[in-house]
């Protein structure tokens, strides 16, 4: 059952993992007062992995289209895709070690859910690798553009996907318990 859980072929939580999302819908999130703080700043965190998602599909894209300079490419994707992988690294480190135990005890019925997303980011460091690779392939001019667009918009998919899934999961708890001893 778990492989159908598996961050590659899912769709979203299992209704059972989305208990707190019905009395916290994310329509509510920012009027709650939970929402200042932690709430707001990881979400942040997550928006700017989506906008550079979104900066190097739509760069990968102009230079398919021969409209961006090749070396104004691989510059941008090594500022970028390298900010996307550093950031995402430590991102999770943290959910990982610190965050996930620490909302997993505050309501034991999502403990699933936490390992859900802990599976995620292990399998996030094999999506992360294989970007790496066909950035550097692009940097260094031995991978088409066309072809490194694919691999931004094959890994864009999971991470879109784990994100909300995470966001689905961990702001309703938060909301509920507030921050108090998860900073």
């Amino acid at each position: 059952m778990m492989d159908d859980l598996d961050l590659t072929r899912r769709d979203g939580l299992p209704d059972a993992l989305k208990a707190l999302l019905e009395d916290y819908p994310r329509s509510g999130w920012q009027q709650h007062a939970n929402f200042a703080g932690l709430v707001e700043f990881w979400l942040d965190r997550h928006l700017m992995f989506r906008r550079l998602c979104e900066m190097l599909r739509t760069d990968s894209e102009a230079g398919v289209d021969g409209n961006i300079d090749p070396q104004m490419l691989a510059a941008r994707v090594s500022r970028f895709g390298g900010m996307l992988v550093q950031q995402l690294h430590g991102h999770h480190q943290i959910e990982d070690m610190h965050y996930f135990p620490v909302l997993s005890r505050k309501d034991t019925r999502l403990e699933r859910g936490f390992d859900i997303l802990d599976r995620d980011h292990h399998a996030l460091d094999g999506l992360l690798n294989r970007f790496t690779e066909g950035a550097n392939g692009l940097i260094q001019r031995k991978t088409e553009p066309g072809a490194f667009r694919e691999e931004v918009v094959a890994f864009e998919g999971f991470l879109l996907r784990h994100l909300e899934d995470e966001e689905d999961l961990i702001v309703p708890v938060i909301l509920k318990h507030g921050a108090d001893g998860i900073h």
